[in-house]
């Protein structure tokens, strides 16, 4: 007997199903399997950044770094050099805006760096050329993350960038350096000491200027 034009349409819906399910399942299985190389592979720039100088890194989950509108309101009341950069309020992402690009992701590294403080001027000067000098390796780092396939990676630094002597914002003119600028955690919204918790690292405020600070960078991967 030759089955009906409907029963074969029925059949054939059944075995399209079936084979969406399973193609379902085969897509699920290899993100999952596809997640654990990608794991080593951020563990091994982790690793690489404390070869280079920080003081510690690790993986993190997006959901773990705080944002708060207080933040921007310590920027804004408190900084004294806020609006005088192009990486600082007002010119930076609001705190929800930050919020919607980290839930973007799936995958992130969170950077320890100590800094140790100097009453002597000159030490605190070469402090700072340190502290440069880890920020650029960093920012070399998200370039090295993109063509590893992650081409996501985003960095966000501590404190005002300092990658030029004076911003040209204070002169009115552009950004010099817009390939390796990058605006700050707190810059963004970011609330550092919470974040830093969340992920079992210290950070307290500071009594005086001679103690060392611990300061945090963030490298979105996924």
């Amino acid at each position: 007997m030759i089955p009906s034009a409907g029963r074969m349409l029925n059949r054939y819906k059944s075995s399209r199903r079936v084979m969406h399910i399973e193609s379902g399942k085969k897509k699920k299985k290899s993100i999952e399997n596809e997640s654990v190389p990608n794991d080593r592979i951020i563990e091994k720039y982790c690793a690489l950044a404390i070869e280079k100088g920080v003081t510690d890194a690790k993986l993190v989950i997006p959901s773990s770094v705080e944002t708060a509108a207080w933040v921007r309101w310590k920027c804004r009341f408190g900084c004294p050099v806020y609006g005088q950069g192009h990486c600082c309020p007002p010119d930076t992402p609001t705190p929800e805006e930050t919020r919607k690009f980290l839930d973007s992701y799936q995958r992130a590294i969170l950077f320890h760096l100590q800094v140790p403080q100097s009453p002597v001027r000159e030490e605190r000067k070469e402090l700072g050329k340190t502290f440069r000098k880890l920020h650029r390796m960093l920012v070399k780092m998200e370039g090295e993350l993109f063509k590893e396939g992650f081409y996501k990676a985003f960095l966000f630094l501590a404190g005002p960038c300092r990658m030029c002597k004076e911003c040209g914002k204070v002169s009115g003119e552009p950004c010099l350096l817009m390939g390796t600028a990058r605006p700050a955690m707190e810059a963004c919204g970011i609330d550092v000491f919470q974040t830093a918790r969340n992920n079992d690292y210290y950070i307290n405020p500071l009594h005086d200027k001679t103690e060392t600070q611990n300061t945090y960078c963030l490298m979105m991967v996924d």
